[in-house]
């Protein structure tokens, strides 16, 4: 067997650092959103239920924004030490994408973030929830900017290489931030972040309504997340459809690697179960539906749709990968549909606290939006091999020309036993977080009754584990 090169180390350090990192943004940006509704509400109507669900749920969310904060820090620096000719290359492009993501986005966060945790009693409801807002929007904002850097690489436009410098060089930097892929990639990925928050939302309820505590809590938070799987399942399968064309008309070659589809042909079918063989330039094992593949991607059901074989097998993607990886993510937003239809049904039939199927498969379905979101970053960016900057820059040439394989082997190493251990922690306060459950109101006199409409924070006591 060949020894691995740097290139594939690389790749593969990269590929892990990034991959352990989206987890935790696409959690605080669905959590900041869901914050924010919690603290609107409880200021429009006082429910002091509204109140202990945000004060639960803003702990969650500062623990896997710290999270996120520490494992996004080393993807920067991937630039420089792996990929410099990359960020000699695409530096001025890319470089100011990521610095507006600093300044206007994690600014924000981090500053107000503060307020948001410990400014309960320092400042009147209405700047809390100010700061909330303003939490939620960076969040957004910070999802905007990187999107933007990323979707580029996928779809460049509004720069061009300078026969001199051999780097890019701006000359429409609107065309750069709305490049073609952009407000697609924007829509899938805020709507999947905002899904993965209501399916792990959903989860933590099921486990407290099977537990038989915290009912009022969880009847809450269930019903709101219940909501929301009912609108953004559908709403992300339109969305995904649309991004489909989108990539179907730049990213031919990622199409076919999705589809799984070896040479160009009308009525393509819809292939549910395969093995690409990509020696021998085949599948094996094919279970699919005529045509579908065709009507889905170009609507009409004897369109054309690409084969792999339409180039060379040097500028194809690992086809296996993102075969599959589309599959996953296609069937767990399947799941969704039925998660909320289901929960849709026992709402009407009042049996939403007593389904204990329901409710188990709400449980388990916890960590299945992260999944989902994985394998459409894989389909992504495994399709868009063997490129960094789609038909223009390989990623063969955009690796650093001195690193040596066994420096990259030793920091991976190193990255797998750290990430390790961080991840361990992570899931145990969070668990332990979980398992305590919201706070409970302080016993107090009538008359010492704080006004929730004038700011005054009901008290809180934990529970004893």
């Amino acid at each position: 067997m060949p020894a691995l090169d740097a290139e594939i180390l690389a790749r593969l350090q990269f590929a892990f650092t990034v991959s352990f990192h989206i987890l935790f943004p696409t959690l605080t940006i669905g959590l900041a959103g869901f914050l924010l509704i919690l603290e609107g509400r409880w200021l429009r109507s006082g429910d002091e239920v509204f109140l202990r669900l945000y004060h639960f749920w803003v702990r969650i969310f500062a623990l896997t924004f710290g999270m996120g904060v520490v494992s996004g820090l080393v993807l920067s620096y991937q630039f420089g030490t792996n990929w410099s000719e990359f960020s000699r290359i695409a530096g001025p492009v890319v470089g100011p994408l990521i610095g507006f993501e600093v300044l206007t986005a994690f600014f924000m966060e981090a500053g107000f973030l503060g307020v948001m945790l410990f400014g309960w009693n320092k400042v009147g409801p209405r700047l809390h929830f100010m700061a909330t807002c303003l939490v939620a929007f960076g969040t957004t904002l910070s999802a905007f900017w990187i999107l933007s850097a990323n979707s580029w690489m996928q779809t460049p436009q509004g720069a061009v290489i300078d026969p001199v410098l051999g780097s890019y060089i701006p000359q429409d930097w609107f065309a750069i931030i709305f490049n073609p892929s952009f407000p697609y990639r924007l829509a899938h990925m805020l709507t999947a972040s905002f899904l993965t928050t209501a399916v792990f939302i959903a989860g933590v309820a099921g486990f407290y309504l099977l537990g038989k505590r915290h009912l009022d809590i969880a009847r809450k938070s269930q019903s709101m997340a219940l909501w929301a799987i009912l609108v953004l399942a559908p709403l992300q399968i339109f969305i995904g459809d649309q991004h489909g064309l989108n990539v179907f008309e730049h990213q031919p070659t990622k199409v076919a690697a999705m589809e799984g589809n070896w040479e160009t042909q009308a009525g393509a079918p819809l292939l549910l179960f395969a093995i690409p063989d990509s020696k021998a330039e085949e599948n094996h094992l094919e279970i699919g539906i005529p045509k579908v593949a065709s009507l889905i991607l170009t609507h009409d059901w004897n369109g054309i749709v690409p084969g792999l074989k339409d180039v060379p097998k040097e500028d194809r993607p690992p086809v296996g990968i993102v075969f599959w990886s589309f599959r996953v993510m296609v069937g767990l937003g399947m799941l969704f549909v039925l998660i909320g239809a289901w929960g849709l049904y026992a709402r009407f039939k009042g049996t939403l606290e007593t389904d204990v199927w329901f409710n188990r498969l709400c449980l388990i379905s916890m960590p299945t939006g992260f999944i989902a979101t994985l394998a459409g970053w894989f389909v992504a960016e495994v399709g868009r091999q063997p490129y960094t900057i789609y038909g223009v820059l390989r990623t063969a040439d955009s690796i650093s020309p001195v690193i040596s394989a066994t420096m990259i082997a030793t920091t991976l190493a190193v990255f797998l036993v750290v990430y390790g251990g961080l991840f361990g922690a992570y899931l145990y306060y969070l668990v332990k977080l979980i398992r305590v459950g919201p706070a409970l109101p302080a016993p107090e006199a009538e008359d010492d009754k704080p006004d929730a409409m004038r700011g005054a924070r009901p008290g809180l006591v934990v529970p004893a584990e």
